[in-house]
C-alpha cells in the first residue's frame, strides 16, 4: 500500500520508521519531513494545513492510506476533506479534535459523563479569571484553552503569579490560543500518558508511557513540548488502565458518539494518578511527542496494521501483542530552548551510530544543507532505544546521546528518574 504521513517530527519519524518495519508498505511519502525522515523515505513539500491541497496531492500519488501527525492540519480539517474525498484516513474530524483543540470543550464532555477531572472555571475575561483565582488557594494551573504546541500551561505556585500568567495569556504570549483561559485545581499525583486506538465505537489500549514536561532536571524550570519519555509507565497497573477505560476513556468517547461526532483516530489519554485514581488532565487527538517514539519502537510493524484497523473500522478485530521490554527516548534540543534558541547548528557524528529494532536516533528538528545535518528547531533528535529492563534501554539511549557532536546543545541525563 502506498501511504502518506503528514508532518515533519521526531514523532513523524518513528511512524514512518514503523510503517517501513511492515511488508504492506510498498512507497511512503512524508510531508514536509525532515533531513533524518528524508533518509528513510520520499518527503514533500505540500502545505498540510490545506485539506483541498491533501487530497490532491493524494490522488496524484495514488495514496491508500492517510497518517496525519500533528495536531494543527486535524484542527484544521484536513481528516474531515480526505474522508469526503473517500480516502481511508488516520485522524478523527476537527470536530472531534476539539477535545485537544479546546481545554473547555473537553471539560464540557468531562462534566456530561462524570469523568473524573480536576475542577475548573473557563473564562473569556482576564478580569474575572483573576477574581476566580483570588477565590482559591496556589498552586493553580492556568491553561490557554487552545491549540499552543504544548506550551500553554503554566502551574503557577502562588495567586499573583497565576494572575501575571492571565494576564500573559490574554496579552497575546499564545497568539490566539489564549484568547479564552481555563483555571483549573491543582492535581496531585504521579502523570502518566495512555494511549487508545479508537474508530468510532470500539477503543483499543495500545501502551503506556510517562513524559517529561519540565526543561530541567529533577523536574525543575518551564514546560516543555516534552524531554524524554520512556514506556511502558509502572504506574499504569492493570487496574488503573481498566479505571481509565471504563471511567473516563469510554464514558467520553461514547458521549461523543451521541454528539453525532464520534471519535477515530488515536486518543492519548493524559492521566494524573493518585493512590489508583486517575483523573484525566487532557486529552490530544495525536500521538504525544516524544511518547510516540518509544510506543512505535515497542510496537514495529504491527503499528501500521492497528493503525490501519483504526482508519477501517475494524478495531473489534485488532489485538496488540507487547513483547516484554521496556523503551526509552531523550531529547536533545538546542540551548536556549524552550526560550530563544539559535538554529542553523551543525550536528555531527550520526553517521557513526549503528540503528537497528534496537536503537533508532529519530530526527525532530533538522535540516540537511551543504551535506551537513543542522539544527532547525528547539527539539532536535530523539535517542530512542529497548532492552530487556528500563535501565538497558536508558544506557542505549544515553550512549547514542555520547556519540552526538552538538555544542549548541543539550539534554536531561535523568529521564526515567521516577522509574529507576
Amino acid at each position: 500500500m502506498n501511504i502518506l504521513i503528514l508532518g515533519s517530527g521526531g514523532r513523524e519519524h518513528a511512524l514512518a520508521w514503523a510503517a517501513l518495519q511492515n511488508p504492506k508498505c510498498d512507497k511512503l511519502i512524508v510531508a514536509p519531513g525532515n533531513a533524518g525522515i528524508a533518509r528513510i523515505a520520499e518527503c514533500a513539500k505540500i502545505d498540510i494545513n490545506d485539506g483541498g491541497v491533501v487530497v490532491e496531492f493524494a490522488a496524484e500519488n495514488a495514496i491508500d492510506l492517510v497518517i496525519i501527525g500533528p495536531e494543527a492540519p486535524l484542527a484544521a480539517g484536513v481528516a474531515d476533506r480526505l474522508r469526503e474525498a473517500g480516502l481511508s484516513v488516520f485522524g478523527p474530524s476537527a470536530e472531534a479534535a476539539k477535545l485537544e483543540a479546546s481545554k473547555s470543550f473537553t471539560k464540557e464532555i468531562c462534566d456530561a459523563c462524570d469523568a473524573p477531572t480536576a475542577a475548573y472555571g473557563h473564562f473569556t475575561d482576564a478580569d474575572a479569571a483573576k477574581v476566580h483565582i483570588r477565590a482559591g488557594t496556589a498552586p493553580v494551573v492556568v491553561k490557554a484553552d487552545g491549540l499552543a504546541a504544548g506550551k500553554g500551561v503554566i502551574i503557577a505556585e502562588t495567586l499573583d503569579k497565576a494572575c501575571d500568567a492571565v494576564d500573559d495569556m490574554f496579552g497575546g504570549v499564545f497568539g490566539g490560543a489564549g484568547a479564552e483561559v481555563v483555571i483549573e485545581e491543582f492535581m496531585t499525583g504521579e502523570e502518566a500518558s495512555f494511549f487508545v486506538l479508537v474508530d468510532g465505537n470500539d477503543c483499543l489500549p495500545i501502551g503506556t508511557a510517562q513524559d517529561h514536561k519540565r526543561v530541567g532536571e529533577g523536574d525543575t524550570g518551564p514546560n516543555t513540548g516534552g524531554m524524554g519519555a520512556y514506556s511502558p509507565a509502572p504506574i499504569m497497573d492493570e487496574a488503573v488502565t481498566q479505571k481509565a477505560l471504563d471511567e473516563i476513556v469510554r464514558p467520553c468517547m461514547a458521549e461523543m458518539v451521541k454528539r453525532g461526532t464520534p471519535y477515530q483516530g488515536v486518543l492519548y489519554v493524559g492521566l494524573m494518578i493518585e493512590n489508583g485514581q486517575p483523573r484525566l488532565v487532557e486529552y490530544n487527538a495525536r500521538f504525544g511527542d516524544p511518547e510516540c517514539q518509544v510506543l512505535m519502537l515497542r510496537l514495529g510493524a504491527q503499528a501500521l496494521d492497528l493503525i490501519q484497523a483504526c482508519a477501517e473500522s475494524r478495531l473489534s478485530e485488532a489485538q496488540v501483542n507487547w513483547a516484554d521490554d521496556h523503551a526509552m527516548t531523550v531529547v536533545l534540543a538546542a540551548e536556549g530552548y524552550p526560550g530563544d534558541y539559535e538554529k542553523g547548528t551543525v550536528i555531527s557524528g550520526l553517521d557513526k551510530l549503528t540503528e537497528d529494532s534496537m536503537s533508532v536516533m529519530f530526527h525532530a528538528g533538522t535540516t540537511e544543507k551543504d551535506g551537513a545535518i543542522t539544527a532547525s528547531g528547539g527539539r532536535v533528535l530523539n535517542a530512542t532505544a529497548r532492552g530487556a529492563t528500563l535501565q538497558e534501554a536508558r544506557d542505549r539511549a544515553y550512549a547514542m546521546v555520547d556519540a552526538v557532536e552538538w555544542p549548541q546543545g543539550f539534554c536531561r541525563r535523568d529521564i526515567g528518574w521516577r522509574a529507576l
